[in-house]
């Protein structure tokens, strides 16, 4: 099993998207020197068996595999981590006990519900089976996308177990467009009341990053782990120059 606090030091873990659901893609990424991937279940275009074959295809990646769920479904959020993911990401994390609630779906009693097996893949079905399950702890990420999560935000990193603090910037910036004018706060200050509160409670400030010349603000308003572009990104802006150099000598 990896490291868990070594990934929670001090220092940049950089990270990527991967939407494709297609496990030689998730294969080709692990070949690069990523801290982390995250794979996704929520807006991606894999099945879950396809989520089974890209943690096979990437086992020999030491980056963490971080799975993105649809919502709160502790028996999908089990089963992955039966499969080998090394932590979950939790969309739209309101409020602290929706953050109580992932991390107990997430842990073996007494504290959480966590169904134990010890036979299952993350264990090598059965031949690196944990002498104390209770002391496994998968990476919680919990995502901040909508206002009232920007306003528990310090309520949310008080939790025990959660361990990044992710803004889904394309969902905050939905949200904020439609705030009551009388109280309401700009993308910008999202990020830094976010930043603010994960420094505070010693947790990590994440963010998925299309515009890589937003990458050096973001470090310097406390952000540490960040995924750039996804793979479905990088597909279409190749494609793109393909067919914009095509244009140019096809003349």
């Amino acid at each position: 099993m990896k490291n868990r606090e070594e990934f929670l030091d001090e220092g940049l873990r950089l990270g990527t998207w991967l939407s494709s659901g297609a496990p030689v893609v998730s294969e080709m990424a692990a070949q690069f020197s990523f801290d982390w991937f995250l794979l996704d279940l929520e807006h991606g275009s894999g099945s879950e068996e396809q989520l089974l074959q890209s943690l096979r295809a990437m086992s020999e990646s030491p980056a963490r595999l971080i799975v993105r769920v649809p919502g709160f479904l502790p028996e999908m959020i089990g089963r992955v981590l039966d499969w080998g993911a090394d932590g979950i990401m939790l969309p739209h994390v309101s409020s602290a006990q929706q953050a109580i609630d992932c991390v107990a779906a997430m842990r073996y009693p007494p504290v959480g519900w966590r169904g134990y097996s010890s036979t299952v893949r993350a264990y090598r079905y059965g031949l690196d089976s944990p002498e104390n399950p209770q002391e496994v702890k998968p990476l919680c990420f919990a995502q901040i996308e909508d206002v009232e999560g920007v306003r528990n935000v310090h309520d949310i990193a008080a939790v025990d177990g959660v361990d990044v603090l992710f803004v889904g910037p394309a969902d905050l910036k939905l949200a904020l467009n439609h705030q009551p004018p009388e109280h309401a706060i700009d993308f910008e200050e999202a990020l830094r009341q976010v930043a603010a509160a994960a420094k505070v409670y010693g947790k990590k400030a994440g963010i998925l990053l299309r515009d890589r010349h937003d990458f050096v603000n973001l470090l310097s308003i406390g952000y540490s782990c960040i995924a750039i572009d996804s793979d479905l990104g990088i597909l279409r802006k190749g494609y793109q120059g393909l067919m914009a150099w095509y244009k140019q000598v096809n003349v």
